[in-house]
């Protein structure tokens, strides 16, 4: 056992009546944390402060600009690998916004960054400006860095050693150009909440200091590492003041679905220029809350390599933000706080959905989320004085600027040695070596380690994704969504091949077209993020900062076994740098489309949309007669699915589904990614005289924002009219249980699980149209079951026997509402009642965007209520 941890606060949770969590301090000391980690509440999507105002308020174009970017947007082709240092461009500024909420501040609005930028190019030859992609809505994404100039030919050596150091990690490690020459990189990320904003202005100053420093210290600093600012990550939300993009979207929990563009711009830079320190800088906690964290920590990382560093570079980190001389008394600041020093649980790094917490995939061995002390957002924003937000903000940049100042000086005065673990990061994962347990002796100097700090894997030998249409060891899956998964594990840099013959690998079989993922390669550890199945953590810690599991191998449709050992010197293969498409055509016949992927149901929207007909079939899929061929042919090939030839007439005819959707950002964008045509509505927007028949709504789909007892007469009267007239609903949670209730429709008790639970879960699927051949897993976030079901109420899913969650946290509060209660029980409900038909999910099958292979449910049951 490790030495043990000095005392220090506690967050404990609660849970609150709408799912919450609420944190109390229990505290000794002075330097405690802010009763709500972040200093805002911990709320799920989908709770009424995740309102569908917001969602309703999210732009199509901006929807479009993420979905319509498979890719990851990369640097523009005049700015890549081939040239040096300094890469100077104009950048045109865009219009001056008198509205950005930074002004109020004292802060930089968006609009001022550009000419900042150009005038600071111009001092000398150490700054570049390249665009690193666009927002959501629509506003350039900076990205700075700052070293020494460099030759267009030195540029290709630092290049060279960084490959090298990725691709061939024990050469690397030998090389002596490597430990003497190269230039360590270090990316600063700001603003990526909007309105959590200082980082940002504190990078633009950090940025002219060292362009115009004459000091040794800093021409040593510039000869030895390259610099990447990401000047700000959400400019929609900066100048709108949300913590959200222009989607909706929190960025900070979108790194393993990469729904957004500036995640995926984010992730590119991870990829491309392979930080081994990063630092992400946020607010609101009094004291400024240093990472790392608290336990549980992530198992997919080298957590020892990574602890070493993140805790010097944190100890660094505290001296200088104390070191300011601000104090509780003259300036209402409190000393910073370590978590893994001063808390025992309450913000862990387990979930790799936040910038820290994904970089190290990617080679970072230091990385830490920076909190602010003194909140400006939010009420403080709309209430305090003006001088008083100055002054405050201005505290902010001042700590922020520390922050990053003793991030450099660490990088620099261990450069070497941080280099060596970035290797040594590598060559475990390409060399299949094992993880090595956090202790006192693994960690010497980070005091406190204990056994609740050790969490590791046992990785796979590999992992195969067959080609679809095969019977393996998950059942019968979607081609679409194997390839899917495919691009998505090549977007993050994962090595991907493809047999080139039938194989046998495993006791399993599989045919020639099956990839496969070799573990033995250099950044194993998001590969097994994203395929792995994950642990349930429930025993682990009280609760649980952020979701607990995630598993794409099991939520995004497609099959993937893990292998656990043997060799694969008998699979012939080819490295693929993309998925194969799997779109196709049936030569003759009449045509099924499976409705299993959320592609498979965007392309019959928009076959829908285009007068196509089409029928029902019992399973759930649909049939197009052979004279729609096509048209067939048109949605294969933009949506890469697959038309089966098959024998089967259909039943009735399917019909465009239009939707009045109160819903949460993330569920209006799967809705959208699905070809849904989408009206968003509230409590606000039906009172105010929403004209049902006007809008030409077939199907209402409710999760939040809709509430039927705030309703007045006049609006509750137009909502029974809809529905008694054939007007159909899916309800998804609390919300959309409640108005099932109170609308007197489907005769079914809603029981709630401890709202704060999350995770992976078993569930076992009915034949039928809404969940007939989903995945045998589904996720949730604050559980719900049905029970008392009445007649004809149909049962479309329950949860597994047992224990059904997989992966997650997921724990009994007071003795109830935990797993077991919910197992057997149905999760998913069908029926009719008062003229409308109704589909209610104690699941959440739209979550951020986050499984894909759960889509399809949601899919299916607008269409066949509407």
């Amino acid at each position: 056992m490790g030495l043990s941890r000095p005392s220090r606060p506690v967050l404990l949770a609660t849970l609150a009546s709408a799912g919450a969590l609420l944190f109390t301090t229990l505290a000794p000391g002075s330097a405690t944390a802010d009763p709500t980690p972040g200093g805002r509440d911990i709320l799920r999507e989908g709770s009424p402060l995740s309102s569908t105002e917001r969602a309703a308020k999210a732009p199509q174009s901006a929807a479009d600009r993420a979905l319509g970017a498979a890719g990851s947007p990369g640097l523009a082709p005049d700015q890549g690998k081939n040239r040096g240092y300094p890469r100077e461009q104009k950048l045109t500024p865009p219009p001056a916004n008198p509205d950005d909420k930074s002004i109020k501040l004292g802060l930089s609005p968006y609009h001022s960054i550009a000419p900042k930028l150009n005038g600071i190019q111009g001092i000398g030859d150490r700054v570049s400006v390249e665009i690193a992609g666009r927002s959501a809505g629509g506003h350039q994404l900076y990205l700075v860095t700052v070293t020494a100039p460099e030759s267009a030919k030195e540029a290709a050596r630092q290049e060279r050693m960084r490959e090298l150091i990725e691709n061939a990690p024990g050469s690397a490690a030998k090389d002596p150009a490597v430990k003497s020459s190269y230039k360590t990189p270090v990316f600063i990320n700001n603003n990526i909440h909007g309105n959590e904003w200082e980082g940002t202005d504190a990078a633009l100053k950090l940025i002219e200091k060292l362009a115009k420093a004459k000091d040794g210290k800093s021409k040593d600093l510039l000869a030895h590492n390259r610099l990447y600012f990401n000047v700000t990550a959400n400019p929609d939300g900066r100048v709108a003041g949300t913590r959200e993009n222009a989607n909706g979207f929190d960025l900070n929990r979108d790194f393993i679905t990469a729904s957004q563009p500036e995640v995926r711009a984010m992730r590119q830079i991870a990829i491309d220029k392979q930080p081994a320190v990063m630092i992400d800088l946020h607010g609101y906690v009094n004291g400024t809350l240093i990472e790392p964290t608290t336990p549980p920590h992530g198992e997919n990382y080298e957590y020892d390599l990574f602890l070493k560093n993140s805790y010097a570079n944190a100890l660094g980190m505290e001296a200088a933000v104390n070191g300011l001389g601000y104090t509780p008394e003259k300036d209402g600041v409190e000393p910073a706080i370590i978590p893994f020093r001063d808390q025992e649980e309450g913000w862990d790094d387990w979930p790799p959905i936040f910038t820290p917490q994904y970089m190290p995939f990617h080679g970072a061995v230091a990385a830490h989320t920076i909190e602010f002390p003194m909140t400006v957002n939010n009420d403080e924003y709309d209430e305090l004085p003006v001088p008083e937000l100055r002054r405050r903000s201005a505290i902010n940049v001042d700590i922020a600027g520390a922050a990053m100042s003793a991030t450099l000086t660490y990088t620099q005065e261990h450069r070497t040695s941080v280099i060596a673990d970035q290797i040594e990061t590598f060559r475990r994962g390409a060399t299949g070596a094992a993880q090595v347990p956090v202790s006192s002796q693994t960690v010497p100097g980070v005091p406190g380690i204990g056994p609740e700090d050790v969490y590791t894997t046992d990785f796979p030998r590999a992992y195969v994704i067959p080609r679809g249409e095969q019977k393996g060891g998950r059942g019968q899956r979607s081609a679409a969504a194997a390839s899917r998964l495919v691009e998505h594990l090549l977007d993050n840099d994962v090595r991907v091949r493809r047999a080139t013959k039938d194989f046998k690998l495993g006791g399993t079989s599989y045919a020639e077209g099956s990839y496969v993922v070799d573990m033995r390669q250099p950044k194993r550890g998001i590969a097994n993020v994203m395929l792995a199945d994950g642990r349930d953590i429930s025993d682990k810690v009280s609760t649980m900062y952020d979701i607990s599991g995630w598993s794409l191998g099991r939520l995004w449709g497609a099959t993937v076994d893990p292998v656990k050992g043997g060799s694969l010197s008998g699979v012939r293969s080819r490295a693929v740098d993309s998925a194969s498409r799997v779109g196709r055509v049936a030569a003759r016949g009449d045509l099924r489309l499976r409705l299993d992927d959320a592609r498979e149901v965007a392309a019959l929207n928009w076959l829908l949309s285009r007068g196509t007909s089409v029928r029902r079939a019992d399973d759930g899929s649909v049939i197009l007669p052979s004279s729609a061929r096509g048209a067939a042919v048109a949605a294969a090939r933009k949506y890469d699915v697959a038309f089966d030839a098959t024998k089967a007439k259909g039943g009735a005819v399917v019909r465009a589904t239009r939707v009045a959707a109160a819903v949460t950002p993330g569920e209006l964008f799967a809705l959208r990614e699905m070809n849904f045509d989408v009206v968003p509505v509230s409590t606000a927007v039906l009172n105010g005289g929403f004209d049902w028949k006007k809008s030409g709504a077939d199907a209402l789909f409710v999760s939040a924002g809709l509430s039927y007892g705030e309703l007045n007469a006049g609006a509750r009267a137009g909502l029974d009219s809809f529905l008694a007239g054939g007007g159909g609903l899916v309800g998804r949670g609390a919300e959309g249980a409640a108005l099932n209730s109170d609308a007197k429709l489907l005769s079914v008790t809603a029981v709630a699980g401890n709202g704060d639970a999350n995770g992976v879960v078993r569930v076992v699927n009915s034949r039928g149209a809404v969940a007939g051949g989903a995945p045998e897993h589904s996720f949730v976030y604050a559980p719900m079951w049905f029970t008392g079901l009445g007649s004809g109420v149909r049962v479309e899913q329950s949860y597994g026997a047992g224990n059904p969650l997989l992966s997650g946290h997921w724990r009994a509060v007071e003795g109830a509402g935990g797993p077991s209660d919910a197992a057997g029980q149905a999760s998913v409900v069908s029926g009719a009642a008062a003229g409308a038909r109704v589909v209610l999910f104690g699941t959440e099958p739209l979550f951020r965007d986050h499984p894909k292979g759960v889509f399809p449910q949601v899919g299916r049951a607008l269409l066949s209520v509407g």
